[in-house]
């Protein structure tokens, strides 16, 4: 088929039931706007390293920073991103800040992304 015959039908025929089943089922645009934000947090493979350190550990900084071979400082600043998204969360035991995952979301979102990857 050529590309023209997919961008559009061939003659006007909207099928209002359909139409209006989807439009009550959308979520509302800011559930859309913020959708969009967390998948952009996904848009960088250092974040995503470290989401597979997490899924596997909780760890510190010093931790991260000898797994992936990058500066501390670097290790976080992609964790402060990661936390403002609600992706990892902290805690504390003496002077050690230890990270994880935020929840099983996290997870479920990175196992489906990586079985979606290498899918046939």
């Amino acid at each position: 088929m050529a590309e023209q015959e997919l961008e559009t039908c061939g003659y006007l025929c909207v099928h209002e039931d359909k139409v209006a089943q989807v439009q009550s089922a959308l979520p509302d645009e800011d559930t859309l706007f913020s959708l969009a934000e967390l998948f952009k947090v996904f848009g960088d493979s250092t974040r995503i390293r470290i989401l597979y350190v997490l899924f596997e550990a909780e760890v510190c900084v010093c931790d991260l920073a000898r797994l992936l071979g990058m500066t501390q400082s670097a290790v976080s600043h992609q964790l402060r991103i990661l936390k403002q998204a609600h992706l990892v969360k902290s805690r504390r035991d003496g002077k050690t800040i230890f990270y994880s995952l935020a929840d099983e979301h996290v997870r479920t979102l990175l196992e489906q992304g990586t079985e979606h990857i290498h899918e046939d």
